[in-house]
């Protein structure tokens, strides 16, 4: 039921294609993993409104979405984007691999190295 365009928060989510159902929501709200405008949300049941900006924890990912508008039916992916508008940052570059840190040299295609090629590995380490 949208009231007044509010919307129940669990039926957004749902709507929206962050979570695959409303149970899922449900519980993810539960869970403190949702927050409306920097306000945890409590409930399944408290409301959103156009205008409202949430933050959503999934897995390991944060996503800033804000509220265009209350859905009506879980539509495909295109229509589920036009409620909402996602001003989450940018996620932060991965660091690169010291450069002592490179792997070394194998012909592709040789498999594991064999008894004799890892004792001149081992004598290799044991000099430093």
């Amino acid at each position: 039921m949208v009231v007044e365009g509010r919307q129940r928060i669990d039926k957004w989510l749902f709507f929206s294609r962050a979570v695959k159902s409303r149970s899922l929501a449900a519980k993810l709200v539960v869970a403190g993993r949702v927050r409306i405008n920097r306000d945890k949300a409590a409930q399944a049941s408290d409301l959103v409104k156009p205008g409202d900006v949430l933050t959503i924890t999934l897995d390991r990912r944060i996503f800033v979405w804000k509220v265009l508008d209350a859905g009506s039916r879980r539509g495909p992916a295109e229509e589920a984007r036009t409620l909402y508008e996602d001003i989450s940052p940018p996620p932060a570059p991965r660091e690169a691999a010291p450069p002592d840190a490179i792997p070394a040299l194998r012909e592709a295609g040789s498999g594991r190295p064999t008894k004799k090629q890892r004792r001149q590995t081992d004598r290799l380490i044991n000099e430093d």
